[in-house]
């Protein structure tokens, strides 16, 4: 590879850094009748809208307009499941926005808001999973998948244990908040510049809350300042507010929402809760494990299933469970619905697999990692050793041994378990701990339609090159692989490739920049185009050398024959003489991901198209006087296949597991007792920052990884790395226990400093018991 596994920067590195790069907010003081958005916000979690009276609104200088439910031409509906109104009747969480007003200025319109009269009927409110499991109040399908006879496998355990986990939620705190902006233009036609994961499903939704076909919308994202899943359908409703003002009002309509906006409107990570029981070996071999999850989807489905769905498919991680038996339930709340974040559900799903293996261990007397080791896939040559409980093969089952060895001799996992062991007993008040931990992830939407991709490549006869295709750029670096793709497969030099702001218009029906698959599918389909266009030249070519087209070679925008390649011809002096012979200089690609089949209701079939894999060392220190605790130490080698571009693959497994870091031990969402979001800004809810980085950080990407039957052999990087952060979670167990007698350790997550100050108390009580 010429291009293709090179280390470059970002390709908008240095537009980041000088502040050249445009968002979407920054479109519209190019418009200089550009309307501004602010909504009228609820003040009750739940309750029914007994009148609505925007004339005072008007009465505010500068408010043109108060869009409610009686506007909309279309369906009142910004969701795609028949259950998100626009302008709702009914208060489903504290802060939803009943009604939107547009005016001159964005303070006209905050003061126009707060001028609108509403009357409501307070209703109770379902604020907890408890409350919600209580109460019977689910939504969706019940998720179950199962394998062997749960009955048999308790019979034979030696241990039978049990344990309830509650897992908290997050916040992504996308550094650009949800922004939207429409016009229309000449003929009518709706442009809508949208900070958004998935271009065609907001097109979709605008489409349909103003009752037009999709061909009168074009959604364009020119990039995202970070999504993490909250864009992926949340952009929604903005996007479908200021198109239904530019629709209503012939003028640019402007919806970017201030912080605390953002964080009050839009959905988190789902928090979850977990009961089960386990049966094991007196080795620590899993044999029977029945689990419940519960999920908090909040007010509507959003994506819950499908969440709940990987949850439920990830419970297993790395580790091969005979009998299983995982149930899951989608909790209705009133709460924002939640949505998706980095990783879908299934960091709920390893947490608790992980908790239970710890649970194993402490009980047992055994060191973790002895344990996890002792249940990785693939120990025998039984092949349903080999096969996940939801019936899907593990063809690379010896990969997660290789990275886990590895790992544990490059990190001295046993040097520094004896050096750990030895500050324990020489230090009463002060702990440390140490885990590793595995990460087996699947690569794929687990909806299958979503697993495709178009793209659209444009050769000019100047040899530049144009690349559209259906993904999104949040900071995560897709558009830097697309175009080492392009490069690659075009042979020819980097900075002769352009990507384009995602458009509609220019490749419809896309899928989501979502599930880790952005460069696998996008970057599928642009390789296709470009070879297309590369097949074609090569005639051309192969004409001027009196060979076979077979025999031209394309690199660093020079071409020639394998027979004579001292004699070279310029990349754009075969593209003019292709111009000159009538030759197509574009080309679609299309892209399908082979071999998926999947059937919710059994959840049962092939749902990946392959497992990214990884591990990951971390050690802590933990004070016992106030649970403070300071991140030593990591050591992680994950596994990308053949890197695409190896600087963006090992930003985004540090990005990833310091993301992981804040879930499980900083941030903290908190509502109070009316429904209100407590922690809604950055002063009250924790972010991960320099501070939480260790000072060893070491960080390696398996080398000789290739993957077959994926774009130049590589691997999806954008969720699985978030996962090995719960190696932290686990030493902080390991040091909470060292205060100690030995037993299980019980730890909330997340785990804050006051969760692990109350973790040491409960085994200091539980050593002094047994001392009794």
């Amino acid at each position: 590879m010429k291009v293709v596994g090179q280390a470059i920067p970002h390709e908008s590195a240095r537009e980041h850094v000088t502040g050249r790069a445009l968002y979407t907010d920054d479109l519209w003081p190019r418009y200089p009748q550009t309307l501004h958005a602010w909504p009228v916000q609820a003040p009750h979690a739940h309750a029914r809208v007994l009148r609505l009276e925007p004339a005072p609104a008007y009465r505010v200088p500068g408010v043109v307009r108060v869009l409610t439910a009686q506007d909309v031409p279309g369906l009142n509906d910004s969701g795609i499941k028949g259950d998100e109104p626009l302008f709702p009747a009914e208060v489903m969480y504290h802060g939803q926005a009943v009604a939107w007003v547009l005016a001159e200025t964005e303070e006209a319109a905050r003061l126009g808001a707060a001028q609108v009269v509403v009357e409501y009927e307070p209703l109770p409110a379902i604020l907890t999973i408890q409350e919600a499991i209580a109460q019977g109040s689910f939504q969706g399908a019940t998720l179950q998948a199962r394998r062997g006879d749960l009955e048999q496998g308790f019979s034979a355990s030696a241990r039978v244990l049990s344990g309830a986990l509650h897992l908290g939620g997050q916040e992504h705190f996308y550094l650009e908040t949800q922004a939207s902006l429409a016009l229309l233009d000449e003929t009518g036609h709706i442009l809508v510049h949208s900070s958004t994961q998935h271009p065609s499903e907001t097109q979709e939704v605008v489409a349909q809350v103003l009752g037009l076909p999709r061909n009168q919308i074009t959604v364009q994202c020119i990039r995202m300042g970070g999504g993490f899943g909250g864009k992926e359908v949340q952009a929604n409703p903005y996007a479908a507010v200021a198109a239904l003002g530019a629709y209503l009002t012939r003028r640019p309509v402007r919806v970017r929402l201030p912080r605390l906006q953002d964080i009050t409107l839009t959905g988190k990570r789902h928090p979850f809760y977990a009961r089960w029981k386990v049966g094991c070996s007196e080795e620590g071999r899993l044999l029977a494990l029945q689990i419940e999850l519960f999920s908090d989807g909040g007010w509507s489905l959003d994506l819950s299933e499908a969440v709940l769905a990987r949850a439920v498919c990830h419970i297993d991680n790395a580790y091969f469970i005979p009998h299983l038996e995982a149930t899951g339930r989608v909790c209705k709340t009133h709460k924002t619905s939640q949505t998706a974040f980095r990783g879908f559900g299934g960091p709920q799903g390893m947490v608790f697999i992980e908790e239970v293996l710890t649970q194993v261990a402490q009980t047992l007397g055994l060191p973790p990692e002895v344990v996890r080791e002792r249940n990785f896939y693939g120990l025998s040559d039984d092949p349903q050793t080999r096969t996940t409980h939801y019936g899907q093969e593990i063809k690379d089952v010896e990969r997660i041994r290789l990275i886990w060895n590895e790992l544990k001799s490059s990190a001295e996992l046993e040097r520094r378990r004896q050096e750990v062991a030895l500050f324990n007993a020489q230090n009463p008040h002060r702990k440390r701990g140490l885990a590793i931990t595995p990460v087996k992830f699947g690569i794929s939407f687990n909806f299958t339609t979503y697993n495709q991709a178009g793209a659209l490549v444009l050769v000019y006869q100047d040899g530049s090159v144009q690349v559209n295709h259906g993904g999104t750029e949040m900071g995560q670096g897709l558009y830097t692989k697309i175009q080492q793709i392009a490069a690659e497969a075009l042979g020819v030099p980097l900075e002769a490739v352009r990507l384009m702001p995602t458009r509609t218009d220019k490749v419809p029906n896309t899928s989501a920049t979502a599930a880790s698959t952005g460069a696998d599918l996008n970057g599928a389909a642009v390789k296709d185009a470009c070879e297309k266009i590369k097949a074609r030249l090569a005639g051309v070519a192969a004409q001027r050398f009196g060979v076979n087209p077979a025999d031209v070679v394309f690199e660093g925008g020079q071409i020639w024959s394998i027979w004579k390649p001292e004699e070279r011809l310029a990349f754009a002096e075969v593209v003019r003489a292709a111009y000159a012979q009538r030759v197509q200089l574009f080309a679609d690609g299309f892209y399908r991901t082979p071999g998926l089949h999947w059937d919710k209701t059994r959840m049962q079939g092939k749902p990946f198209h392959y497992f990214a894999y990884g591990a990951a060392v971390s050690e802590v220190e933990v004070d016992g006087f106030t649970g403070q605790y300071a991140l030593r130490r990591v050591d992680i080698l994950h596994d990308v296949g053949d890197s695409l571009s190896p600087l963006v693959d090992l930003g985004q497994v540090e990005g990833g597991f310091i993301q992981g870091l804040g879930w499980l031990t900083l941030e903290d969402l908190r509502w109070d007792a009316e429904g209100r979001l407590a922690t809604r800004s950055a002063s009250t809810y924790k972010l991960p920052s320099f501070s939480e980085l260790p000072p060893v950080f070491n960080v390696r990407l398996l080398p000789k990884a290739t993957e077959t039957g994926v774009v130049y052999g590589s691997k999806a990087v954008g969720e699985p790395p978030l996962m090995l952060a719960i190696s932290v979670r686990e030493a902080l167990r390991d040091a909470v226990a060292a205060f100690g007698a030995g037993g299980y350790v019980e730890l909330a997550s997340p785990a804050t400093p006051e969760a692990v100050y109350w973790a040491i108390e409960r085994v200091r009580q539980g050593a002094l018991v047994s001392g009794d």
